[in-house]
């Protein structure tokens, strides 16, 4: 049975005393909420990972992903961060392909290829971020481009190796926008994801790998997007920032 996993990120944001009160409040008020199917998993940056760690320490169903992680081990690479590093201090997850790392930082299909590598080989579970923007959305196969991200970064893969991977659907055009897609349409494309992993892997594996939406995910859409079948919990963003949101967003999971 796949995990229901509901993961927010924080990008760059909060203060130190703000995460700290974040995260106290969200370990307060949704602990009790987790079933044990499920996971909570917060993405706080990478400057509070070991402190807010500690909050969540005996909680089973909680856990900590770094927002990004480098596709070299070690050496003059300035301001980045190894997935060494992050096994150095018991990280479990790291999100790989957002689109504002594609958009803002020249990501590739291949590059992240590399970096699902390199943290899989550092016991770090990928959540591996596709989607697509509103032109490719109105003018392409869509479907098709996003199906490419999975085959170009993830479909050299072993069985096993796939199976520690998280996959988060972001239609671009839905993130920071407001703008919400519709359950029918992120049920088309994550049935569609579900069934290209099967085309590869077969329908046990496909079965059995988490995908989240992540698009402006709110308390108010949460209920009906996780209700679709292929729809395995959210990539939060900005709700995520506040307790009370994130909170609702993990009870309609």
């Amino acid at each position: 049975m796949r995990k229901k996993i509901v993961a927010g990120n924080w990008k760059m944001n909060k203060t130190m005393d703000e995460a700290v009160a974040l995260t106290s409040e969200i370990v307060n008020m949704a602990k009790d909420e987790v079933r044990n199917d499920a996971q909570v998993i917060l993405c706080p940056p990478a400057l509070y990972l070991t402190t807010i760690q500690k909050y969540i320490t005996d909680l089973p169903n909680f856990a900590i992903a770094a927002q990004n992680v480098s596709d070299k081990l070690s050496g003059a690479y300035t301001g980045e961060i190894s997935a060494v590093m992050l096994q150095s201090i018991g990280i479990k997850y790291v999100l790989i392909g957002h689109s504002e790392r594609r958009q803002y930082f020249n990501e590739d299909n291949a590059l992240l290829a590399e970096k699902v590598n390199i943290s899989l080989a550092h016991g770090i579970s990928p959540i591996f971020c596709c989607g697509e923007s509103l032109n490719q959305r109105q003018n392409e196969d869509y479907i098709g481009f996003v199906k490419n991200q999975l085959t170009e970064s993830l479909f050299h893969l072993s069985e096993e190796q796939l199976l520690n991977i998280v996959i988060a659907y972001e239609p671009i055009w839905a993130i920071g926008t407001g703008m919400t897609a519709s359950a029918e349409q992120a049920q088309e494309m994550h049935a569609a994801l579900r069934a290209h992993i099967a085309s590869k892997y077969g329908q046990e594996v496909a079965d059995n790998i988490s995908i989240l939406y992540g698009g402006s995910v709110s308390a108010a859409s949460a209920p009906e997007l996780f209700q679709a079948p292929d729809i395995d919990g959210g990539l939060v963003g900005g709700a995520c920032l506040k307790s009370r949101d994130f909170t609702e967003i993990i009870k309609a999971r």
